[in-house]
């Protein structure tokens, strides 16, 4: 059971989960309470979110196997501890799943639909194409990233309203994937990074760059929909100010302390998704 955990990824699933809830009550306004009946579809809709993305994580660990023995030879599919034939069954009964349980949520917004389709054609692009070919795959997974909160948003029928923290997940996801990558460049096979292409310093620009673009966009909220001088306004200011300083350290010593860097990454990611949260109840 660990070792099927661990394959899956559940922190991962967590997130997605949390993250399509928070887009959808974001879009929503929370602030007067979510009806039984929303409630219930973006449940549904976190759970799908949830398979869909455990199924990219078996499906990327099944085709990451001859690189996963040198940069992560504790996989459970390098030990052994999981076998080839389950996990092939996984990745297939988890989208399944996911798709069973969206079906009621598009019933009631078919958008729902068009976006999911649209998240699981780019997973399996990059899985069999993009993923090979650098910043590109590096791109398609902060698409993928992005859309956990428009999947949320349009749930509550209002998926504009998230837009920019799609953004900020799409940048913070590209940042921590460009990072990831120069961490692996020494066992990646059969890919060409953007790190092996033109070195880590050149990775590091753009991991920076990514950052800086997402710090700007974070104050977005409080010009569009919060008001800055309001409780609300001022947590999420707190909170994003925190994420903000998180990922800015994240990616100030790349290209050293790359495990390092590519956790506080993942940890201020975390941070960010609270203060999302926090506007909910604007």
């Amino acid at each position: 059971m660990r070792a099927a955990l661990r394959l899956l990824r559940a922190p991962n699933l967590a997130v997605s989960f949390v993250g399509t809830l928070v887009g959808g009550l974001v879009a929503f306004d929370a602030r007067s309470g979510v009806p039984a009946s929303l409630g219930a579809l973006l449940v549904l809709a976190g759970l799908s979110t949830a398979c869909v993305t455990a199924a990219g994580n078996v499906l990327n660990d099944l085709r990451d196997r001859e690189g996963d023995r040198t940069n992560h030879p504790d996989r459970p599919l390098v030990t052994g501890e999981v076998s080839v034939d389950l996990a092939e069954g996984l990745v297939l009964g988890l989208f399944v799943a996911g798709l069973f349980l969206v079906l009621p949520v598009i019933a009631v917004e078919p958008t729902v639909g068009v976006i999911l389709a649209a998240a699981v054609l780019a997973l399996l692009g990059y899985e069999f194409r993009f993923k090979a070919q650098g910043l590109v795959g590096n791109l398609v997974v902060a698409f993928l990233t992005a859309m956990v909160f428009l999947y949320g948003g349009a749930v509550a029928g209002n998926a504009a309203l998230v837009l920019p923290f799609a953004g900020m997940a799409f940048l913070a996801t590209l940042s921590r994937e460009v990072i990831k990558d120069m961490e692996d460049v020494r066992g990646d096979v059969g890919r060409t990074t953007l790190p092996m292409a033109y070195g880590l310093p050149v990775a590091g620009r753009v991991a920076r760059g990514s950052v800086a673009a997402g710090v700007l966009l974070s104050v977005v909220p409080l010009a569009w929909f919060v008001s800055p001088t309001s409780a609300v306004g001022i947590i999420y200011m707190v909170l994003v100010g925190a994420a903000d300083a998180l990922f800015v350290v994240s990616v100030r010593y790349l290209p050293e302390r790359l495990h390092y860097e590519q956790t506080l990454s993942k940890v201020a990611m975390t941070v960010a998704l609270v203060a999302f949260l926090v506007v909910a109840f604007r």
